[in-house]
């Protein structure tokens, strides 16, 4: 029997669509516009897109339970 070597190399996006994004954080696109006080970099085109990094660090914070001072930029988001 013949065996073959398949090599993938896949390149992680940095910057992910606004479902991208949710998905990235485990959140429904509804949760991820309600809880996420990320916000997107806009692209010169007009495109929106979240930068991992930025996730990553909002979500380590969670994790770090340092999430008291983003409550309430989201009870402000929530208001408006």
């Amino acid at each position: 029997m013949a065996s073959a070597t398949l090599q993938i190399n896949v390149v992680p996006k940095r910057m992910l669509s606004k479902t991208e994004a949710a998905h990235h954080c485990g959140r429904s696109v509804r949760r991820f516009e309600a809880e996420c006080p990320t916000r997107p970099v806009q692209f010169p085109n007009g495109d929106l897109r979240w930068d991992v990094q930025d996730l990553d660090g909002w979500l380590d914070g969670l994790k770090a339970g340092h999430a008291d001072h983003e409550a309430d930029a989201i009870v402000e988001r929530l208001g408006s």
